[in-house]
């Protein structure tokens, strides 16, 4: 049995201060036990999320009385639970930008990482700066994934619209990203526990997180 939980993260950081983060997360499920198992699963925190939704196997009453998944599965791959984790505290990555302009140029630098190096694998599949002052208006940046002892860098100059010396407004990166290894949302598995099957069956699990809509203004 393999459960995997997607992670999408939409994001909003500005000048450097985070302004809006939020989770919202898919837990799925495959199942190819023999009979009629009957599995329980209980969670360290579950008074982060908001919005739960079930698939039909899950029993209402053990969530609503003590936080506790009681179903028993379908065969093949499911969706067992989706739920939100409003106001993140953290982003998994981090984007910093420094544009400076005069005499119609625009001197741009951007470097781009992952907080949790250590511990998964990043890729960032588009990086897109747009701006409305500049005569190439959007400008893509595919990255690949990222090395734990390397921050990928990118620095260049752009002219601005006729009649511009200088940038009159905050520029917007939209950034597309997946992270292998990392559950942002936090929900942490306590304890699964599976009854009715001749043997103890193989266990695991896999988390990762991908940005929705994630923009850097700067």
């Amino acid at each position: 049995m393999a459960f995997r939980t997607l992670v999408t993260v939409i994001g909003q950081i500005e000048e450097g201060v985070l302004v809006k983060c939020e989770a919202y997360d898919d837990v799925q499920v495959n199942c190819s036990l023999p009979g009629v198992p009957e599995l329980t699963m209980s969670f360290a925190n579950t008074a982060i999320i908001n919005d739960v939704t079930f698939h039909p196997c899950v029993r209402f009453r053990p969530w609503d009385s003590n936080q506790i998944l009681s179903f028993v599965p379908p065969d093949g791959q499911f969706k067992l639970m989706s739920y939100r984790v409003q106001k993140l505290k953290k982003t998994p990555i981090y984007v910093k930008p420094q544009l400076t302009s005069d005499s119609g140029n625009c001197r741009v630098s951007v470097m781009v990482g992952i907080l949790e190096a250590e511990h998964s694998t990043c890729t960032f599949t588009l990086l897109c700066f747009s701006d409305a002052s500049l005569l190439m208006q959007t400008c893509l940046w595919t990255i690949g994934q990222i090395p734990k002892d390397k921050a990928p860098a990118l620095s260049g100059n752009l002219r601005l619209e006729e009649g511009l010396a200088q940038l009159h407004a905050l520029s917007t990166f939209q950034v597309r990203f997946t992270i292998m290894g990392v559950a942002l949302s936090g929900l942490q598995i306590d304890k699964l526990d599976v009854k009715n099957t001749l043997n103890a069956p193989y266990k695991s699990f896999r988390a990762q997180t991908q940005a929705g809509k994630y923009e850097v203004r700067s």
